[in-house]
């Protein structure tokens, strides 16, 4: 698979996203016959910010709350708690109404391109439906140029604006779904593992064209995926999730090169090497991920972690500097310098 690799950014750009402690809990069961109802801590505590023009990529197994902070975000799941900031202004404690004319700045793709599309909607009438929605055409000609441009920018031809979803192959089908969002000219879009559900040539297509639009619209993106090896080549920042908090964010280079926490060091130590042959110490984890209606106290990761001590068992880590933008929670790394992966 080629991928383009990320250039240099240069200097750091204005806060688009800021996310302040953000917390979504599901409660479980309704009590009947004695039962007494629970609360699965999906989000427990997320804070991170995304500059203008930047890839922050969200990494983690399955189920650790990547997917629950990309809808909290879209409010599709309403916060808990917390505070979500785009462009300078809260959106989190917005009414429907109030945040309805906000929602173009914010736009996602979604993990699997068929059920995400309308498959009684033609192509013409699912691009056309955000434009509407936000009122940016000035009229018919404009909205037959503005889907025009569209399908050419996400490498599609014009005259497949007729046709309807299931005429088009998966790869096509998440072009549709990037034309969808930048149909409403957001500033930050969301891919919530937007090429996982993709062959793997497709994959390395789709990411470029990702690359193109954001460097074309100066796009934000929310990168969530669990796919070290793209998210090395596309992504400016990396913050890893473990059980509904993040352990660990910082930029690209120092959290492939020198990671801080042990649950990133397996992460990456499960990533093919790209020459055959090439040594790689492989970290397998015991036991299962704990669960997040009864996470282990202290450290979250203790009951996994091959270096835990007293300290990770009684006491949760802070997630604190540890240099260059670079913040790992982790007792290891109060006494012990950077290790490489």
């Amino acid at each position: 698979m080629s991928v383009t690799p990320l250039s240099p950014r240069g200097a750091a750009p204005e806060t688009l996203l800021e996310v302040n402690d953000l917390r979504k809990h599901f409660t479980l069961g309704s009590g009947l016959f004695g039962r007494r109802a629970r609360t699965l801590r999906a989000v427990d505590g997320v804070s991170f910010t995304v500059a203008r023009g930047e890839t922050l990529s969200l990494v983690g197994e399955s189920g650790c709350g990547k997917s629950t902070v990309a809808r909290s975000l879209m409010r599709l799941f309403p916060p808990t708690s917390g505070q979500v900031v785009l462009a300078g202004r809260r959106i989190d404690d917005l009414s429907a109404g109030t945040l309805r004319p906000l929602r173009r700045h914010i736009q996602m793709v979604f993990q699997d391109p068929f059920s995400s599309l309308n498959p009684r909607m033609s192509v013409r009438s699912i691009l056309a439906e955000p434009i509407r929605n936000f009122g940016l055409a000035k009229g018919s000609a404009d909205l037959d140029a503005r889907l025009g441009a569209l399908m050419e920018r996400v490498g599609l031809p014009r005259d497949a604006l007729g046709r309807y979803p299931h005429e088009f192959s998966g790869g096509q089908r998440q072009r549709i779904g990037i034309a969808r969002a930048l149909a409403a000219e957001p500033d930050l879009i969301i891919c919530d593992e937007a090429v996982s559900a993709l062959d793997v040539s497709v994959k390395a297509q789709i990411v470029n064209l990702l690359q193109d639009l954001q460097k074309e619209l100066d796009l934000a993106l929310l990168f969530i995926s669990h796919d070290l090896a793209i998210v090395e080549h596309m992504t400016h920042r990396v913050a890893v999730m473990y059980l509904g908090k993040i352990v660990e964010i910082g930029p690209r280079r120092d959290i492939f090169l020198a990671p801080r926490h042990p649950y990133t060091r397996a992460l990456l130590s499960a990533v093919p090497v790209p020459e055959p042959g090439a040594g790689r110490e492989r970290i397998v984890l015991k036991g299962d991920v704990p669960s997040p209606i009864a996470p282990p106290p202290g450290c979250r990761f203790h009951t996994r972690c091959p270096h835990a001590f007293d300290r990770c068992r009684v006491e949760e880590p802070t997630l604190d500097s540890v240099g260059n933008g670079h913040l790992a929670a982790c007792h290891l790394n109060e006494a012990a310098p950077a290790r490489a992966a």
